[in-house]
Order: C-alpha cells, then structure tokens, then sequence
C-alpha cells in the first residue's frame, strides 16, 4: 500500500505555512524570513508536484541519485533545490550540476572538490557549513570547535558563498529539549559573524524538521527542513 496516497498534502502544505507564521510571530519575527524546505526524499513526483502547486518553492533531496533522476520531472516549476544530505567527494560533480544550494558541507577536501567543480561550470554555489552539535558518530558534520578553521579556510575559495550554518540535533521526544541545540547554532552564527571575514555570510540558519521546527523558529532558523508534516510517513521499502 501507497502511503502517500491517503495524504492532503495541499492541506498539510497550507497547515506547515501557518505553523511557521504562528512561531516566527511569536519570537517577533517578520514571517517572510524563515523558508520552508520540503523534504521529499523517497516521495513521488506526481506527490511533489503537489506540493509545488500549493505554494512550496524549495525542496530539499538527501540523495544526489534521487535528485538528478527527479529534477528533469519537474522542469515545468520554478523552486530552488537544496542538498540536505551527506555529500559523497565522488558525487560532486553530478550534486553541483543539479542543485542550487548545498546544506551538508562539512569539510576542507569536500569544499576543494565543490570549489573546483564549480569553476569547471562557472558557478557560485551557497553553502552551509553542517555542524554536529550533538556529536552523534552516526551523523555528518563538523564538530563545533572545528567550525571557525573551516570557515576561515574556505573563505577564499572563489566559487563558494558561504551563507551560515546547518545541524541535525539529536531526536528528543519533547521538542523542548532540543531547544539548547537550536540556541547554540545560532550562537556560533553570531560569533563568526562577528569576525566579518570576507567572503563569509551567516544570514541563514537551516535547522528544526517536522517534529521540532517550531522551537528551531523561535530560535532563529531561516530554513526549516520539514518532510513528514507535508508528505506523511515516507513509503519505505
């Protein structure tokens, strides 16, 4: 059985909007800053394209694969395309031609591989650098006292545009646990912002998912990566 059949996603679209506008009121923030990213990893096109029609204009892909073999499927849309996942180095060159943004930065050869990747195209891409609050090993990312010598050696590469920081927190049933996750990327923002190093931008903040984004707007994000609230349960094999 087809999971996604039985979903209102034009509703669920609807209903996410006015969840995000009801959290960034409620932290005093203009609603036009946050960006919803739905994330429709293992989602069908058809369920996609849904989505596009009820008014999302970014989606986010884990998988370059899943990615390149959709895109084409979608041409008649305009949405940006943001890679959320971890990027293979053997990957670059198909993630660079096929996404707008890359989400999952998370270290010095990988950005050499994007860099170079992306003057073969003459091609600035934006860039989060993805930090591993929790230090979890089964997550990507860079660990936090690693965050200002990555970004200060990328900062001279030509083709990146580093535009802020992405985390994956760890998974609390209470989504009031993963506040202090939340607080401290927007804290790490503040304090490389702070240094003004050229090049480096950190206007965004991608995190909180269907579970917690209310708490990551309060918070401060600007990208809020939200899957299951949109699309229902994912149709697993």
């Amino acid at each position: 059985m087809n999971l996604e059949t039985k979903v209102d996603i034009g509703r669920n679209v609807q209903k996410v909007y006015e969840t995000v506008v009801e959290a960034a009121k409620r932290a005093g923030r203009n609603t036009e800053s946050v960006k919803l990213v739905a994330v429709s990893k293992t989602i069908s096109v058809e369920n996609i394209k849904e989505a596009l029609a009820a008014g999302i204009t970014c989606l986010g892909e884990n998988k370059v694969q899943e990615g390149i073999e959709k895109k084409p499927q979608l041409s008649a849309y305009t949405f940006e395309f943001h890679l959320i996942g971890h990027l293979q180095k053997n990957k670059v060159n198909k993630a660079v031609a096929t996404f707008d943004w890359i989400e999952s930065l998370d270290g010095i050869e990988l950005a050499r591989k994007i860099d170079q990747a992306c003057q073969l195209l003459d091609k600035v891409i934006p860039v989060l650098i993805q930090i591993n609050l929790g230090k979890e090993g089964t997550k990507s990312g860079v660990a936090e006292e690693d965050v200002l010598p990555l970004v200060n050696q990328i900062a001279g590469f030509q083709h990146l545009a580093i535009r802020g920081l992405m985390t994956l927190p760890p998974f609390f049933e209470n989504p009031q646990d993963v506040r202090p996750y939340f607080r401290r990327l927007r804290e790490l923002s503040e304090q490389i912002d702070r240094l003004k190093i050229e090049n480096v931008g950190m206007n965004e903040l991608s995190m909180g998912m269907s579970h917690d984004y209310p708490i990551a707007i309060e918070e401060g994000a600007t990208l809020v990566r939200v899957g299951t609230a949109i699309f229902g349960e994912r149709p697993y094999a």
